[in-house]
């Protein structure tokens, strides 16, 4: 079965200062499982209760995809797409210099 991959990911701080990527369904049920029992509430319960739906088909992709995103900015861990840093990007052969 091929994941139900996010037109884009969402990304939410966890403790540490860690970002995760949530880019499919699965990610976004398994980070709302994982969150604190004692920190669950009505925002929590909604948002996962709307990933179920679009799991088992009866709500659009995207509308769970929003549902993250409100979670993550309702708890104040939304984080803004990461730039790309250079050393992310490999670099050609040689640096682009030419031999003198």
């Amino acid at each position: 079965m091929t994941p139900k991959m996010f037109d884009r990911p969402v990304y939410l701080k966890e403790k540490k200062g860690i970002v995760r990527e949530i880019t499919t369904l699965d990610d976004a049920i398994d980070f709302l499982e994982d969150w604190p029992e004692r920190d669950r509430d009505l925002i929590h319960e909604v948002t996962l209760k709307t990933c179920f739906m679009a799991h088992d088909g009866h709500k659009p992709l995207n509308v769970a995809r929003d549902a993250m995103r409100a979670f993550g900015k309702k708890k104040g861990i939304l984080v803004k797409a990461p730039a790309v840093q250079p050393w992310m990007i490999g670099g050609t052969t040689g640096g682009g210099r030419i031999s003198a």
